[in-house]
């Protein structure tokens, strides 16, 4: 089972309410048959009109892996291409304020956290990750707690997602390749399947 529990790195702090997914991952792009190569074109537009200045491009913020992010994050349409951009970029986890609904299921359904915290916790991860792009961070989901160095704070998540990645049930194919027995004996009791 891939359990979801600890993670650890550094932070990326991405300031803004109602980030999109047409944002996060502009339209043209959407066009592809695999979700390969859409980390490169994360914040596409964003980052072409800050000219090397978005967290993204910033050298600082290389290899980190957890998103920093404020309220409303992932709003806009429901495309699953925004959560792939991320992961493919190096995302593992997102701290916010707030998610878009459907975002945060995709996030999920591909082992990625998205945690809540309170608008001041927030700003203050964010203020420390602009002050010290090599702090570590690390996001534990079963003390429902993030720690930046020696700061901490209490972050929240559904139960339902949080039990789904703790207990590693959010990766439905790897729950099916784990019990080929299983699927064997219940496709020999369906009379619509020739099972051999």
């Amino acid at each position: 089972m891939n359990q979801v529990n600890l993670i650890s790195g550094r932070g990326i702090p991405l300031v803004g309410d109602d980030i999109d997914t047409d944002r996060i991952i502009p339209a043209r792009f959407l066009r592809c048959v695999t979700f390969d190569g859409l980390g490169e074109q994360v914040f596409a537009d964003d980052r072409a009109q800050l000219n090397g200045e978005h967290p993204f491009d910033q050298p600082q913020y290389q290899s980190a892996n957890i998103l920093v992010v404020n309220g409303n994050f992932g709003c806009g349409s429901s495309r699953e291409h925004a959560p792939q951009a991320i992961i493919r970029w190096g995302i593992n986890a997102i701290i916010g304020e707030s998610f878009a609904e459907i975002f945060f299921g995709n996030c999920i359904a591909n082992g990625v956290p998205c945690v809540t915290a309170s608008a001041e916790t927030v700003k203050t991860l964010q203020s420390k990750l602009q002050s010290n792009p090599q702090a570590q961070i690390t996001l534990d989901l079963a003390a429902k707690q993030v720690k930046c160095d020696d700061w901490v704070a209490d972050i929240s998540m559904g139960e339902g997602s949080r039990q789904m990645l703790l207990e590693g049930t959010w990766d439905s194919c790897g729950q099916l390749i784990q019990n080929p027995e299983q699927i064997k004996q219940t496709a020999q009791t369906l009379p619509y399947l020739a099972w051999q």
